[in-house]
């Protein structure tokens, strides 16, 4: 199911708001995070070079601590379209990276996994559901427990409000602003937020989308409806928007749903690529 179970190396510290931006300008000024000035020239503790370098990493952001293509388009000091992530759209696209690119393993289990099965639950509930995923997948002597606990205490601080603030830092999480997990029952448990989050902009989806379907001319509903797992989208939100992209972008695709068969249908020859999508997002792109 995954090629490897990635469930530490954060050193405990949810992502901050500009965590990745600062750990990107350290990357293009030649900074070594092994180095003993790290911590002066991140201004941070020696825990938190660790945890800076993890995160730039499961984003997408470096490879092999240098700096990616994306990484390069969101923050380049001269041509980034969203140096300092003011964008909810950045968010988004931020939150898709994490989830998709399986590098932290957790979130894509949380979102696409264990989201199909239950939109409301306990840690312990999804601790057992990493548990059980890795039996399944004959990883069962990886397992930790302890590591295990850690990684979703973390994922809860990355995305639910805290539901008893010890000061303003506990609300400093990079995606806390997406609401997509939501503090319940004097915080005992937790939901998805299906219904109340805000809207995935298009060009994100669409950004996603052409990512997922590599050189295919085709995307199943499936393929949609994981993605749609990964914005926590109902199924409804789901169609809406593939019918929406079929609309705004019919030079390119076409949504089909013959004989109940949805899928979207990128058409022969079609350029569309996903920097455009990004572009034409960003061009028009409020705060």
């Amino acid at each position: 199911m995954y090629n490897k179970y990635t469930l530490s190396g954060h050193e405990s510290f949810p992502c901050k708001t500009l965590w990745l931006t600062k750990g990107y300008n350290f990357m293009i000024d030649g900074g070594n995070f092994n180095a003993s000035d790290a911590v002066i020239a991140l201004g941070v503790g020696k825990n938190m070079v660790s945890s800076i370098r993890y995160w730039l990493k499961v984003f997408g952001i470096s490879n092999q601590d240098e700096p990616s293509r994306i990484a390069d388009y969101l923050f380049d000091e001269s041509e980034g379209v969203d140096k300092y992530i003011e964008s909810l759209g950045t968010l988004w696209l931020l939150h898709y990276l994490l989830v998709s690119l399986k590098e932290a393993t957790l979130y894509h289990i949380t979102f696409v996994q264990f989201q199909k099965e239950r939109k409301v639950f306990e840690r312990e509930q999804l601790v057992n559901f990493v548990k059980r995923l890795m039996i399944e997948d004959g990883k069962d002597k990886i397992f930790n427990v302890n590591t295990t606990k850690k990684d979703v205490g973390v994922l809860l601080q990355n995305y639910a409000q805290p539901y008893k603030a010890k000061s303003f830092e506990d609300y400093s999480s990079l995606l806390i602003d997406l609401d997509l997990i939501r503090t319940e029952d004097n915080g005992k448990t937790f939901a998805f937020n299906i219904e109340g989050k805000r809207r995935v902009p298009m060009e994100i989806f669409l950004y996603a989308i052409l990512q997922e379907k590599g050189k295919d001319k085709s995307v199943s509903y499936d393929t949609l409806q994981e993605i749609g797992l990964m914005f926590c989208m109902t199924d409804a939100e789901v169609i809406d928007m593939a019918q929406s992209i079929g609309e705004h972008y019919s030079e390119y695709v076409q949504y089909s749903d013959n004989a109940g068969i949805r899928q979207l249908l990128f058409k022969e020859g079609s350029s569309l690529k996903d920097i455009d999508v990004l572009d034409k997002y960003y061009k028009n792109a409020t705060v």
